[in-house]
């Protein structure tokens, strides 16, 4: 196994870089992770893993491509961009795209949802209650952005998740598939008499919500009853309640008691 012992080696150089730019990523087609538990994840899922920086031998088995290196905990530190670094760094390629039918099942789009943590807590929540793909749009934190990664807690090497551009979802939108709005808007429908089947729910921004042109497009507007003392909720909690409410609450599958951490 190789040593590196400099902060300038072209290797650190690389992942620091893959940590920090959403177009670098894209540029090299790879993206950086951290972390044994989401080792273990990316090793489950298949997805290719071409480097890997860590403290401490590992007992994984790697594929052969894989280029293993051992260094120290101050070289770790000043490449992760989290604010604490676990040791281990490792590099993956970005998987290519899957297909997948979004005129059937209950879908997310995100409309512009620009914090890494909310989009990584929706992906997390959407494996969670079994929606089939989540559609991002340009406009949205990067799913390969690290702090995104750790949101999602390894969802993102499970769940569906798609992006789409606005003429792409205008297309799909002429094709037939139903688009349901959230606000919290009084006049709204209350989630619990909305159906949700074979449906696109779009989230929007964090401060502005849904998109005047999405808006538009959409069939029906459903909000969450909330207390007359709370104006509004956080994103990723709104999206958890309703893709709940979408999928377990008219005909709820067996119970089984959760931790969530």
């Amino acid at each position: 196994m190789e040593k590196i012992t400099s902060r300038s080696n072209p290797v650190c150089v690389h992942l620091k870089k893959l940590g920090k730019c959403k177009s670098y990523r894209e540029e090299h087609k790879q993206f950086l992770c951290e972390g044994k538990k989401l080792l273990e994840e990316v090793l489950q899922s298949g997805v290719n893993i071409d480097i890997v920086l860590t403290t401490e031998c590992l007992e994984y088995t790697f594929a052969d491509h894989t280029c293993v290196y051992l260094t120290q905990d101050s070289i770790i530190e000043s490449i992760s961009p989290l604010q604490s670094s676990q040791g281990l760094l490792f590099v993956c390629r970005i998987p290519q795209p899957s297909e997948c039918d979004l005129n059937t099942g209950t879908h997310m789009l995100l409309d512009n949802v620009q914090d890494p943590g909310n989009v990584g807590t929706i992906i997390r929540s959407a494996l969670a209650f079994g929606i089939k793909s989540v559609i991002v749009t340009e406009g949205c934190a990067d799913i390969y952005n690290p702090k995104t990664l750790r949101a999602s807690m390894g969802s993102t090497f499970k769940q569906q998740i798609i992006s789409k551009n606005i003429n792409e979802i205008t297309e799909l939108k002429k094709s037939g598939v139903r688009f349901i709005g959230t606000s919290s808007d009084s006049n709204s429908i209350d989630i619990k008499k909305a159906d949700f089947s074979n449906s696109i729910i779009i989230l929007g921004n964090e401060g502005q919500g849904i998109s005047e042109k999405l808006l538009s497009m959409c069939d029906e507007i459903v909000t969450i009853p909330l207390s007359p003392d709370c104006e509004s909720i956080n994103v990723a909690v709104a999206a958890s309640i309703i893709m709940w409410e979408a999928s377990y609450s008219k005909s709820p599958g067996p119970c089984r008691t959760t931790l969530f951490i």
